[in-house]
């Protein structure tokens, strides 16, 4: 048995979807039975509020999208020596790991022999 909790296990996937689709459908059904009293000319269309909502979040699953690559900072943006623009050399005169002249092995962030992260205390 494992000990993942049941929502994250790969076989109740189908069923999940099936279930919110099942329960998505009841709802748009039901709004044949019940009254709405429109505000609006346009909410008294018919699935008005399930398209609304689906739009709504797709908007603002792109807006997260766009802000998330707008607000995003490189990699190296905290580290205590940055590239000098145009040059393969950091602001303390280290080459660069991408550099041909770097000590480091591509791919780590070790100077070779020490124990600590290069240019760092």
């Amino acid at each position: 048995m494992t000990d993942r909790h049941w929502l994250y296990r790969p076989h109740n996937w189908p069923r999940l979807w099936q279930w919110g689709g099942v329960i998505l459908l009841l709802t748009v059904i039901a709004e044949i039975f019940v009254d709405m009293k429109p505000k609006f000319g346009f909410s008294d269309w018919f699935a008005f509020y399930a398209v609304f909502g689906f739009a709504s979040c797709l908007v603002m699953v792109v807006f997260a999208k766009w802000l998330g690559n707008w607000v995003k900072r490189p990699q190296d943006y905290y580290d205590d020596n940055p590239p000098i623009a145009g040059t393969d050399r950091t602001a303390a005169g280290q080459p660069l790991a991408s550099s041909p002249e770097s000590p480091l092995k591509p791919g780590t962030d070790k100077a070779p022999g020490s124990g600590r992260p290069r240019g760092r205390p």
